[in-house]
């Protein structure tokens, strides 16, 4: 590649200028770039390009600058007038433009090879017209078409254009890795993601700490990485979902104490909805100080669950919403023990851990690259067509590039399962030994199954008429308190954890029904009943969204957060987490003023029970000799 500059009307000292600009833009970029680029470049001065542009590149071997920047080159002055922009400068911008357009070209020259000159310019304005991705296919195969930057599968794939899943190769039309962005415009396509993710990636020294996946892939297309680069972190920050208000949810995951990566699959239930099943991943994280091995599965507490979830900015979960992509799909990072209660004990949804069979490298990318969409994406969540299995595998296909993920395509998560495990990627022999699976904590059996254990007491030692758990269940709180002073001590203990499961039920029940009246008040004029804990609800909603989008909580900065940004971080996500405690305790208090009577003496003689079986237990427990209970 050879720059050359139009000096045609310039002064000495601008020429000089710009004679500088183009010299340091060249020596900015990789040697296989330069030698690649075989051919002259003319680089000059328009007066014709829009006030806030900086430059273009006018066809294949000539870009311009916008002439209005000149004087300010000239006289120095450009190099001290701040932008506002990431790249500091105007002059910084301008070395910047440079190379983005000076990618511009380079691009589209490795597009084509020596082919039918007048089928090269047809297919050169559709490029140009419609994006290298939509090309005709006469363009692909008459053309010699190879890969480059902005039409490489790898790069669509980390970018943020994944495949469709189901589609057989097609390419998502919107990019939705939209927050954390460094300069919006790389979201327009393909070509201007990778011409401005090349400007920074050649200038800004912290870019392999932000972005480290897209950097990673740079520097292995040239070979070569730039002289100057940041200390980075040690882990990433992540916000922690969990529903214990009383926590700092901010955390930092070390991939290093990461041991193993499982497909955490949750069983399928009556719900329409849950009738596939659920996707997610659990990183199998090591206790500090503990080094990687088997043990580690035993760190539950450690434990993390990926799960990509259509994010409710409203109380109403609609079937219609979620069908027709109006709810956000993002990355929640829960503790494993919150998901294994909500599936097992309130769904009554048993959880299958089937680890992935990744090696080392694949398995620390996919962690850095979840951290990276934890702080980026902002999707759309389809229960049809993007759900937590389509998430799910593109997370797995772009994070790890693994072979064997490449054209496989499911939008069930129990289709996505059995095709992981087909295809060698997801080993279930350690379930194959369901007592085993439980003690390992390769498995998770619903409560369903231990609610049916108990049940089973009761009919052997006090001879109630219903056959199953789920008709004792339906029976109200005072049609149960009869039989709770026949018990014997066994048997008051499974009617304690039976009446723990009701109580459960009755929660659920009541979340429901404030829904609807929270609604129906808001519909309602005159609905005043509803409106002090209602407003209390929609404040908690409103708050709890920075828990899946981490990113809002700061401001200015891309990419993964650095250490300058963890103070604030960390001080910010604090507030909202003692705001989200504060709305909890309130809403606690002012939450049964919204239940219907019915429900509310429903919830009340539970407890009641509840009350009357400890006090039994405990008698009873004083009586067989044993020591006293709490």
């Amino acid at each position: 590649m050879r720059l050359v500059l139009d000096d045609e009307g310039l002064t000495a000292a601008e020429r000089q200028a710009s004679q500088q600009l183009i010299d340091e833009a060249r020596a900015a970029l990789p040697p296989a770039f330069i030698q690649r680029l075989d051919r002259e470049v003319q680089v000059g001065w328009s007066s014709e390009l829009p006030e806030n542009g900086y430059g273009r590149a006018t066809r294949f071997d000539a870009l311009v600058l916008n002439r209005n920047l000149l004087a300010g080159l000239a006289d120095g002055s450009a190099a001290t007038q701040q932008t506002g922009r990431v790249h500091g400068t105007v002059r910084r911008e301008m070395l910047a433009t440079l190379l983005h357009e000076l990618t511009h070209i380079y691009d589209r020259a490795r597009l084509w090879s020596a082919a039918d000159k007048t089928q090269q310019f047809r297919c050169r304005n559709q490029a140009d017209s419609n994006g290298l991705v939509g090309l005709p296919g006469d363009c692909r195969g008459q053309t010699a078409r190879r890969f480059t930057f902005s039409d490489d599968p790898r790069l669509l794939d980390l970018a943020g254009w994944p495949q469709y899943v189901g589609k057989r190769g097609q390419r998502e039309q919107e990019n939705h890795q939209v927050a954390r962005s460094p300069d919006i415009y790389e979201l327009s396509n393909p070509r201007e993601f990778v011409a401005v993710n090349m400007e920074y990636f050649l200038l800004d020294p912290a870019y392999a700490c932000r972005r480290p996946t897209l950097y990673r892939y740079y520097r292995e297309q040239f070979d070569w990485a730039p002289a100057q680069r940041s200390a980075c972190n040690d882990g990433y920050a992540y916000l922690n979902a969990g529903r214990d208000f009383g926590k700092q949810p901010l955390g930092k995951l070390d991939p290093e104490r990461v041991y193993e990566v499982d497909y955490l699959f949750a069983e399928a239930n009556q719900n329409w909805v849950s009738r596939w099943g659920h996707s997610m991943l659990r990183l199998v994280i090591c206790a500090p100080g503990r080094p990687r091995g088997p043990d580690c599965r035993l760190d539950l507490d450690q434990h993390l669950v990926l799960s990509y979830r259509a994010f409710v900015g409203d109380v109403q979960l609609s079937s219609w919403d979620g069908l027709t992509g109006a709810y956000p799909s993002r990355l929640f990072v829960l503790p494993l023990h919150q998901v294994i209660e909500e599936y097992t004990k309130v769904e009554l949804r048993s959880l299958a851990s089937v680890p992935l069979k990744l090696s080392r490298d694949e398995l620390e990318a996919l962690v850095e690259h979840a951290a990276e969409m934890h702080w980026s994406y902002d999707g759309d969540y389809w229960f049809l067509s993007n759900n937590c299995a389509v998430e799910t595998l593109k997370l797995l296909r772009s994070g790890t590039d693994h072979p064997a993920l490449r054209d496989l395509d499911s939008i069930m998560p129990n289709g996505l399962l059995k095709l992981l495990e087909g295809r060698g990627v997801a080993d279930r022999t350690p379930l194959e030994d369901p007592k085993e699976a439980l003690r390992l904590g390769y498995r998770f059996d619903s409560f369903r199954d231990r609610y049916q254990a108990m049940f089973k007491i009761l009919r052997e030692h006090l001879q109630v008429p219903q056959q199953e758990v789920e008709d004792w269940l339906e029976l109200s709180a005072e049609q149960r308190r009869p039989w709770l002073a026949q018990a014997d001590l066994r048997t008051s203990a499974a009617l304690l954890l039976l009446e723990q499961a009701a109580q459960r039920r009755q929660l659920l029940l009541a979340q429901d029904e404030l829904k609807r009246n929270y609604l129906n008040s808001r519909e309602q004029a005159g609905q005043t009943r509803f409106a002090k804990a209602g407003g209390t609800l929609e404040q908690m909603l409103a708050n709890s969204g920075f828990l899946s989008r981490p990113a809002e909580l700061l401001q200015g900065g891309y990419g993964l957060p650095q250490s300058a940004e963890w103070q604030p971080l960390e001080a910010e996500s604090s507030n909202r987490q003692q705001t989200m405690r504060t709305l909890s305790e309130d809403l606690d208090r002012e939450v049964r003023s919204l239940l219907e009577p019915q429900r509310l003496a429903e919830l009340n003689a539970t407890e009641a029970n509840l009350k009357q079986i400890g006090a039994r237990l405990r008698e009873l427990h004083k009586q067989s000799g044993g020591l006293e209970l709490p």
